[in-house]
């Protein structure tokens, strides 16, 4: 199913799809050394934003939690993705103990975790769900819309190795961003493979660190297809210490948004886009939360408009004490005239499928991530890997989601990039 698709037809976003279709061969080449000198994370998500003029990521999650969006024709490649992950990490495994986080009252994310199960039960491996919530002393069932049930069952430490009552398997897979910490029944597990690692959760992780290594890999790319980088490359800037509730305590926040804004503004003059550019505020440290977005500086001298939208940076309304800045991505999609962003979801380094996320209710700039966001799948099972060369830019669905793909995987690579400048346990040399 291929959803009705409005998009910019003229621009250089039709160039960069026409230069990526003509350079596939070299892409696919690049991609290929790439994953010889680098190991993509288990599984990643992108939010990319197709702004008509640009095509860029916005946000990438590692611990992604959107598989309920991914159609049944999907699933082949999933599972065919699956085992080539696995199969680099426990060639031998037949078990696979995955961890959910909290939400298990969340009926969509309970079908999430109820595809995964699927996906990795094809892919070979008996899966079974424990719980990090330490009051939890017996099974319990969690039941799931279609009248099915998934059973979530209290975890075991021994030693080295975690488990389950009279299971004990070879990989551990989180999908729990540990945005509250890193329990300790997850530390110094010697003997099994925890993916992703522990140092890919938000006590560690920064959004403004992954942007960084994001503008590197978009440099590398950028210049194997002669391209200027931004076109695929959000600007941005980092404040490492914020407090939101004194003026002085913005000053960087203003600093780092006009510094960003003025880049954005001589990039619109270059390329003769008659738009206002804006950046987005974002907790540098959390996951699915939302954005405050600024046009204009004097946006920022309004302490109670700045208080709060700040407090919606963080879950709980917490005020965020590292934001990223970055450059505002505008969406010029539309699907039955509402605003679309496409998410491109990938297991191991494969594209494995995506989806629309689609708002009635919001504008073509901040934040879609919001209630009221509904999802459309994209035919990526058919699409993503098999472009249609010859066909007008603009005018093939199967070549703008290949593109999708493309930068879906530079957001992957970048993230490899970002692991690995973070791993407690790389070597280092003098």
């Amino acid at each position: 199913m291929v959803p009705h698709l409005t998009t910019a037809l003229t621009g250089p976003i039709n160039e960069l799809e026409q230069r990526i279709l003509e350079s596939m061969p070299a892409t696919e080449r690049w991609f290929r050394l790439e994953w010889m000198e680098h190991t993509p994370p288990f599984y990643t998500s992108a939010d990319l934003r197709n702004a008509g003029f640009k095509l860029a990521p916005v946000d990438t999650h590692l611990f992604p939690s959107t598989f309920n969006n991914l159609t049944p024709e999907m699933l082949p490649l999933a599972v065919q993705a699956a085992m080539a992950a696995i199969e680099k990490i426990c060639p031998e495994a037949k078990n696979l103990l995955l961890i959910p986080d909290a939400r298990t009252g969340n009926s969509f994310y309970l079908q999430s975790l109820q595809r995964l199960v699927e996906v990795f039960t094809q892919a070979g491996l008996n899966v079974r769900l424990g719980s990090l919530d330490p009051g939890l002393d017996a099974p319990v069932p969690l039941p799931l819309p279609d009248g099915s049930e998934l059973r979530l069952e209290p975890l075991l430490r021994s030693r080295g190795r975690l488990g389950l009552k009279d299971f004990d398997p070879c990989t551990v897979l989180l999908n729990h961003d540990l945005a509250g910490g890193v329990p300790r029944v997850l530390e110094h597990l010697h003997e099994q493979y925890l993916l992703p690692p522990l140092h890919a959760g938000w006590p560690v992780r920064r959004k403004s660190r992954h942007f960084q290594s994001y503008e590197e890999v978009a440099k590398k790319f950028a210049k194997l297809l002669g391209m200027d980088p931004w076109l695929i490359n959000p600007f941005h800037g980092h404040c490492g210490q914020v407090d939101f509730a004194t003026p002085a305590g913005i000053e960087c926040v203003k600093a780092q948004a006009d510094a960003v804004l003025a880049k954005v503004r001589r990039k619109y003059k270059e390329y003769g886009i008659n738009e206002k550019p804006f950046v987005v505020v974002k907790a540098d440290n959390a996951t699915g939360m939302g954005v405050m977005a600024v046009r204009d500086l004097k946006e920022l001298d309004d302490p109670e408009r700045v208080a709060r939208g700040a407090r919606g940076l963080l879950r709980g309304g917490g005020l965020p004490s590292e934001v990223l800045i970055q450059e505002g991505v505008p969406s010029c999609e539309r699907i039955h005239d509402a605003v679309a962003e496409p998410v491109v979801v990938m297991i191991d380094r494969y594209v494995v499928g995506g989806f629309y996320r689609v708002h009635a209710d919001r504008g073509n700039d901040p934040d879609l991530s919001l209630p009221g966001s509904s999802y459309v799948p994209l035919a990526f099972a058919g699409a993503s890997q098999l472009p249609r060369p010859g066909a007008r830019p603009g005018a093939s669905a199967p070549n703008r989601f290949y593109m999708y793909g493309v930068i879906g995987r530079l957001a992957m690579l970048a993230a490899a990039y970002e692991l690995e400048a973070t791993d407690p346990e790389a070597e280092t040399y003098d």
